[in-house]
């Protein structure tokens, strides 16, 4: 399996209202460190797993709503709990559809993605998945 990975980062505010998260039920701020790496089986004609420019463009656009924004106001996390699990899955969601609208100029060979997100040096979380 070859794979690219991009890097990007965001800050939001969010609330996790469960006496579950302790004192992260109110709100406060995280900085994410966002790593995305796209994976093939095989590279194309020119070597290349996805165009490293474009799959940074499109890690910034699916960033680009969550960047500086408080979560608990954006009404598609509504009754959601927004975790750092939660938060892998939306942005892989995200570049999964670029993915498939052609966006990343990988001729259809992705065959998965990875969403890291770290919100610290001790923790991260991830999710993965086919496309």
């Amino acid at each position: 399996m070859f794979a690219v990975e991009v890097r990007d980062h965001i800050m939001v505010a969010h609330s996790l209202p469960s006496p579950t998260f302790g004192p992260a039920q109110g709100v406060h701020g995280a900085t994410f460190v966002v790593d995305a790496a796209f994976l093939a089986e095989e590279l194309d004609a020119e070597g290349l797993v996805v165009d490293i420019g474009l799959a940074t463009e499109a890690l910034a656009a699916a960033l680009a709503p969550l960047r500086y924004a408080n979560l608990d106001e954006k009404p598609e996390f509504a009754g959601k709990f927004t975790t750092t699990e939660f938060l892998c899955k939306h942005v892989f969601d995200a570049l999964a559809g670029a993915a498939r609208a052609g966006r990343l100029a990988d001729g259809g060979r992705l065959a998965r993605i990875r969403v890291t997100l770290h919100e610290s040096h001790l923790a991260r979380g991830w999710y993965e998945g086919a496309l």
